[in-house]
């Protein structure tokens, strides 16, 4: 039965919503596989590599289980594209910067994805929005960014490009690249298809890369847990969830809802790290919740320039 367009929306909300918690705890997952600069776990190698090895593994199973045909031709460009985001640039940048600042600073230079996100899609996808979305978009952003700058100054550090926001950026770009690739070739695979085609791609890469970085060290176990977070949901469910809602409402409407994702970042890293939580938290997050509501009401389909 075909779904209505407004079901449709509902569905994508939801899905988006649950990738968006996903990725959240992505940061506070990495930063706790990968330890600090005073307190090493593994490598921000090996967990790249491990991480998406781990989800090659689980996408061979699902694959092979579902008889999944071979990508076609003109399907690969846009899966190694997403490999090259999403598998490797995305992970490794993002665990050496969290060797270097905590999970919440991180959240400030990744709440730049939404844009990222869209800019992507309006160069891969030649897909358009309203000026009131790209307003939306922008107000939000502004406010993520400036809860951040208050709440740095607040902790008593101030708030500079340093190496490692350098680093946090290149980790947006890649996987806002990463995500609009994947989602290009949603719509003919199938959002399951397209990442567990991704991470079996990268198999002979990532497989031995981690063989090659594999902890010298002891680990501590609650490392090895984050890892196999990192691996089973960061790395593959959680894209089962976002390349199906980018499918399905269009990069540019929901990646809007990708604004909730520092706040969850910054909520779980307090039970997670230790990292502290105000009510200037909750304010901020109530107002960018806000802003997204707002952003997907001045949203239209997207359409070809």
């Amino acid at each position: 039965m075909n779904n209505t367009p407004q079901q449709r929306e509902n569905l994508g909300l939801w899905l988006g919503l649950l990738g968006v918690v996903i990725f959240g705890l992505t940061l506070p997952m990495t930063r706790l596989a990968t330890g600090t600069v005073d307190a090493p776990q593994m490598s921000p190698w090996f967990v790249t590599w491990a991480r998406a090895a781990l989800a090659g593994g689980l996408s061979l199973v699902y694959l092979l289980a579902v008889r999944a045909p071979w990508p076609l031709a003109a399907q690969r460009g846009p899966l190694y594209l997403s490999l090259a985001g999403n598998v490797i640039g995305y992970p490794l940048l993002l665990g050496w910067a969290l060797r270097h600042v905590t999970a919440s600073h991180a959240a400030v230079i990744t709440a730049l994805l939404p844009l990222a996100t869209a800019a992507a899609a309006a160069w891969l996808l030649h897909q358009r929005a309203r000026l009131g979305f790209w307003v939306f978009a922008a107000l939000g952003s502004i406010l993520v960014a400036f809860y951040s700058l208050m709440r740095a100054a607040q902790m008593g550090h101030g708030f500079g490009l340093t190496w490692a926001d350098t680093l946090l950026v290149g980790a947006v770009l890649a996987a806002s690249l990463g995500y609009v690739a994947g989602a290009k070739v949603t719509a003919s695979m199938g959002a399951e298809k397209v990442i567990s085609w991704v991470c079996v791609m990268a198999l002979p890469l990532t497989l031995s890369g981690a063989w090659l970085t594999w902890p010298d060290q002891t680990v501590a176990p609650i490392s090895w847990l984050a890892l196999v977070y990192l691996g089973v949901f960061s790395m593959w469910a959680g894209f089962f969830a976002w390349f199906r809602v980018l499918s399905l409402g269009g990069p540019l409407r929901v990646s809007q809802l990708q604004l909730l994702q520092p706040f969850i970042s910054i909520l779980a890293a307090v039970p997670l790290l230790g990292e502290s939580l105000d009510t200037m938290t909750l304010v901020f997050a109530i107002l960018v919740v806000g802003t997204v509501s707002m952003g997907r009401r001045m949203t239209n389909t997207p359409q070809p320039k």
